[in-house]
């Protein structure tokens, strides 16, 4: 009786309209999911700082061994990230990466993420090895290409003291002449939420 069970099965779903792909389908991929693991993309503060302060955490978390960094010293006379440290070396060799999301989660100032580009295909594995330049996110409208000095406040402290909550995007807006950035009004609002909660505690 199993046995006929799973002939039926099979004369069940054999008509059925296939939900998987050829690939390449040129023009009619499927959308792939919001939260798809795909290619890797360094971040920016709104200023065009990266986030990436290369401190190894992603290296360490990936089970493949496919991330390598080499981490150098910020100064003022050439500053790559507001804090520290930035990642002089950063390459991610796609031939090892097993898109696993562990490097993301590891990554403490959310410099890491993963794009929805699935593409990665090539004919060589020396291709498939990106480096940071392939890596880091384009500049938006009022980024500054780094190096240079904070443009979202005049220390380190500052810079990050005008984070807003979890889940809401920086809208700060950087200041050219590195005084204090530049409120939006739903960030001035959300600021103000904040404190009066904590006066209310």
């Amino acid at each position: 009786m199993s046995a006929f069970g799973g002939f039926w099965i099979t004369l069940r779903t054999i008509f059925r309209r296939s939900f998987t792909q050829r690939y390449p389908q040129r023009g009619r991929e499927l959308v792939t999911a919001p939260r798809y693991h795909g290619r890797h993309q360094l971040n920016r503060w709104p200023d065009g700082l990266e986030k990436c302060v290369g401190c190894e955490l992603c290296a360490w978390a990936c089970p493949a061994d496919a991330i390598y960094i080499e981490a150098a010293a910020n100064d003022d006379s050439e500053r790559y990230s507001p804090g520290e440290r930035y990642a002089r070396v950063y390459q991610i060799n796609y031939a090892r990466c097993i898109f696993c999301g562990l490097c993301i989660e590891a990554c403490p100032t959310r410099a890491l993420t993963m794009t929805n580009e699935f593409k990665l295909a090539d004919t060589s594995r020396a291709a498939l090895r990106y480096d940071k330049d392939d890596l880091l996110a384009a500049l938006s409208v009022g980024m500054v290409a780094p190096p240079h000095e904070r443009l979202l406040g005049l220390d380190e402290q500052e810079y990050f003291a005008g984070l807003p909550p979890t889940g809401e995007p920086d809208k700060r807006i950087p200041s050219m002449d590195g005084r204090r950035p530049v409120e939006t009004a739903d960030a001035r609002e959300s600021r103000t939420k904040r404190s009066r909660g904590k006066g209310g505690e």
